[in-house]
């Protein structure tokens, strides 16, 4: 996959201990690169990162983005040809909570990490990990473009649209696209997803885990905004958006840098209400409650716009909704079931996926 441009390269990652960096690291695993992981230790008990034995398959580095000297010395030192920068405080709800940490990871974070990218002559192509809730949300039905104004109602979505705007800033100033192969030799885009659900997801205030918590400990789930709709989508749909514009990044460059969207089709868009009892029918038992929450706002209506991606990458999401939440809750059946080897197990979804693609 991805014209072998993986294999024996050095790929730098942030945020790999991380639900969506773990499910990176194991792919890229199999690709054949040499994975740097550059990472906070992992913020749940459990956590895929520990599940899948990660710590012992890749190089792995506890670093804070927000330190900027040990950022540059690890990149310096391992020479990376390819950057995935998911590292993130990845929360809405947290992010009310904690503003001042959630914008110094997000927006410092992603500048420590591009002024560290100046330093490293080996790096040619750089993803920075965003979000769906970057844009000005209107809770208007048609999907957002890659050129819709960027907005952010709550924290986390601002210092995410912040963390945009900064990347933006530094393609144009530092690593212009008209001062390619003379002045810089490096291609930076962002990738703009949300919404994830997979196995390996324990994230508090995040709707799969908050499912499983409450069905493996025979509880009612409770849900805050039944009516909201999500762009839901397989953890591997947009891994493999990422990895797809790394590696065409890498092979011609600047003709694709600047943002991209990675979401599924329209008609997987669905409400909380319906998510949840797909979940439990697959779970085989189980009930919900409806507890509103007036205190922190969440967007009820998102979608994306994933036209650019279909035709300049030619990318297209392969699972449906319904097929997402069933693999999510299979993997969790197998991890509570404790009969099962999920690393063996999770290698059996990434194989499936991708010969479904």
């Amino acid at each position: 996959m991805f014209n072998n441009v993986y294999k024996n390269k050095t790929i730098f990652i942030t945020g790999h201990t991380g639900f969506k960096g773990s499910w990176l690291s194991l792919w890229l695993l199999e690709l054949g690169a040499n994975v740097v992981g550059y990472s906070l230790k992992p913020t749940t008990t459990p956590n895929l990162f520990s599940i899948l034995n990660l710590k012992n398959k890749i190089k792995h580095i506890v670093g804070d983005v927000r330190d900027r000297e040990k950022l540059l010395r690890n990149l310096q030192i391992h020479k990376p040809d390819i950057v995935f920068h998911l590292a993130a405080q990845a929360l809405v709800r947290d992010s009310y909570d904690d503003p001042i940490l959630t914008y110094e990871t997000n927006v410092l974070g992603t500048l420590n990490l591009l002024e560290a990218i100046r330093q490293v002559s080996s790096i040619k192509a750089v993803v920075n990990v965003t979000t769906d809730k970057v844009y000005e949300n209107k809770e208007r039905d048609e999907g957002y473009k890659e050129n819709d104004p960027l907005g952010g109602y709550d924290p986390y979505s601002s210092s995410k649209a912040c963390s945009e705007i900064v990347t933006a800033s530094y393609r144009s100033s530092f690593f212009n696209p008209n001062d390619y192969g003379t002045k810089h030799h490096v291609a930076i885009a962002t990738a703009r997803a949300g919404n994830v659900i997979g196995g390996g997801d324990w994230a508090k205030d995040r709707l799969l885990p908050d499912i499983v918590r409450s069905l493996s400990q025979m509880q009612d789930i409770v849900i805050r905004n039944p009516e909201s709709t999500r762009p839901w989508q397989y953890v591997l749909e947009p891994l493999s958006g990422y990895l797809l514009l790394g590696s065409l990044l890498y092979q011609r460059n600047i003709a694709y840098s600047g943002a991209w969207n990675f979401g599924p089709k329209n008609s997987d868009v669905v409400t909380v209400e319906k998510l949840v009892k797909k979940a439990i029918k697959i779970w085989g038992e189980g009930h919900y409650v409806i507890k509103k929450d007036k205190n922190k706002h969440e967007a009820k209506l998102l979608k994306l716009n994933i036209f650019n991606a279909r035709r300049r990458l030619h990318w297209s999401p392969h699972y449906n909704s319904q097929t997402a939440i069933r693999e999510t809750i299979e993997w969790y059946k197998k991890y509570y079931n404790k009969k099962t080897d999920m690393y063996e197990y999770s290698m059996e979804q990434l194989d499936k996926y991708r010969r479904k693609s």
